[in-house]
């Protein structure tokens, strides 16, 4: 896919999602998906590969939960894969400091390979796997903690609190809705409240996602 189709595609799927990134973003995501690509050639990162799938499904689906993710400081990304949706948040919040983990070496390799690629400042990609001891892990604590499809409900809020920072939130990027009070009640189950839940859908596709955010009592 050409730049002007991508710059295009995904202006048009910002739109409807809501959400607006700068002009210099456009072209630093268009590199990024090339780089994608060019390593799933060679390793398997991802099972997307078509570029209007990768376009949607990796990158705009992460720019979705820009307004659940604007004003921290800190991200921490859990199960990253190669990199979503910790990339696309840093190049569109520039001072954001993001760490992404991920248990398979070859997708933190492909973290790190593309975040310097891009010349991105506070970026770190972390070869570990996230089991609820943070400081045993080398992993840091974050002011906002999210994974997108990284496991089930319940245990993403039984593992996530250990791993945000006092004062902080855990962001689950779902799949299809569940209602408020499902949400209440898993919280409840983790000394967790709801902060917000919004349903949304994917532009071209239409594919149903949520983005839950919680905060511990």
């Amino acid at each position: 896919m050409d730049n002007a189709r991508f710059l295009d595609l995904l202006a048009e799927g910002c739109r409807a999602l809501g959400v607006s990134v700068a002009e210099d973003v456009g072209p630093r995501l268009h590199r990024l998906m090339g780089e994608l690509l060019k390593w799933n050639a060679k390793v398997n990162l991802t099972a997307i590969t078509a570029p209007e799938e990768v376009l949607e499904k990796h990158f705009l689906d992460s720019l979705a939960v820009l307004p659940e993710v604007t004003g921290a400081a800190t991200l921490l990304d859990l199960g990253a894969g190669a990199g979503f949706p910790g990339l696309p948040l840093k190049l569109a919040l520039p001072g954001l400091g993001v760490t992404l983990v991920d248990a398979v070496g070859k997708k933190v390799a492909f973290i790190k390979a593309a975040a310097a690629s891009l010349g991105l400042q506070g970026v770190r990609g972390l070869h570990a796997r996230a089991e609820g001891k943070p400081e045993a892990e080398g992993i840091p604590r974050a002011e906002v903690l999210i994974a997108r499809a990284f496991m089930d409900l319940p245990d993403w809020l039984a593992l996530a609190p250990g791993y945000v920072a006092p004062g902080g939130r855990v962001v689950a990027m779902l799949g299809k809705a569940q209602s408020d009070a499902e949400l209440a009640a898993r919280a409840a189950e983790r000394q967790l409240r709801v902060v917000s839940a919004r349903a949304y859908r994917l532009p071209f596709s239409g594919a149903e996602r949520q983005v839950a955010v919680f905060a511990k009592e």
